[in-house]
């Protein structure tokens, strides 16, 4: 039985918030390997500690991966989403190891398909940590089911 909101039901403005995720250095040693990205930037402590951030940090795309699975933290995808059509991304902050993120979506526009049963809603996407700050801001577009 689908749960989650149906297409008819999203209007601009409605933002939704996930609850929290800890981004550990296990994760980060795991992204690095599952895609091949070992950038020392990432991975090497001693390297990191000589770059501007004076630390290691998070793979932008681990923390914008790592914002679909706390999307489903909300509730609202579960059972009606037909598919995810776009997203994008821009990093503009680093999340350390230890650093707990979270996702707000927030909805842009809505539009029913000419075919009936089915719309296309847009949300901005805003991964953030501690008190608001973006880490990384992107755009979902999403077809849902009615």
């Amino acid at each position: 039985m689908a749960t989650g909101h149906k297409f008819s039901e999203f209007q601009v403005g409605q933002v939704f918030e996930s609850g929290s995720r800890t981004v550990s250095e296990a994760d980060v040693m795991q992204f690095a390997e599952l895609s091949g990205d070992n950038n020392p930037l990432h991975v090497d402590a001693d390297f990191a500690a000589k770059t501007p951030f004076g630390q290691r940090i998070a793979h932008g795309m681990l923390a914008a991966s790592i914002s679909t699975g706390l999307g489903q933290d909300t509730g609202i995808f579960e059972g009606t989403t037909l598919a995810l059509m776009e997203q994008s991304f821009r990093y503009k902050a680093p999340v350390f190891f230890g650093e707990s993120i979270r996702l707000r979506l927030a909805v842009t526009d809505t539009k029913p398909s000419s075919k009936g049963g089915k719309g296309v809603v847009s949300f901005d996407a805003d991964v953030l940590k501690d008190e608001d700050t973006v880490v990384v801001a992107g755009r979902w577009v999403v077809l849902f089911r009615d």
